[in-house]
């Protein structure tokens, strides 16, 4: 099975003092060890960076430009990096008119149309509900793993 990673859980595994920490970091593990495909997609890195260079105190990770590309260069190790390509747009264009998406969840909708136009339909992710509209999308939290 493939399996897509939403921001919510890099983040998680980017911060060892978090308290969700240990769990996202035992289901990635876990699916690995399981053989499953793991994928990070732009969109994904978009939203890792924005958090990990924002300041701490505004609920950020506070990393330095080199330290966040360090980082955006050791997942693309880790995980299946699957490039965007220009079916994408369409595809998020089309989701969020059908599915009158509005302010911040256009942004999970364009993982979605990443996801669809993979063929991914799967998605781990701590936010289960932000993708709950989507028919075909299998959204799983670490808990499930």
């Amino acid at each position: 099975m493939s399996y897509v990673l939403d921001s919510s859980i890099l983040l998680r595994m980017a911060q060892p003092t978090h308290p969700i920490h240990a769990e996202a970091t035992y289901a990635v593990t876990t699916l690995l060890r399981q053989g499953e495909s793991i994928h990070i997609i732009p969109q994904i890195l978009y939203e890792f960076w924005s958090v990990a260079t924002r300041e701490v105190q505004y609920n950020g990770l506070g990393l330095s430009i080199p330290d966040a590309h360090a980082e955006l260069e050791r997942l693309k190790t880790i995980f299946v990096f699957l490039p965007d390509s220009s079916a994408i747009y369409p595809e998020w264009e089309r989701l969020v008119t059908q599915h009158a998406v509005k302010g911040r969840d256009s942004h999970d909708t364009r993982i979605v149309a990443a996801m669809n136009v993979q063929g991914i339909t799967h998605l781990l992710t701590f936010n289960k509900g932000d993708f709950k509209r989507f028919p075909g999308i299998t959204v799983f939290l670490p808990s499930d793993v």
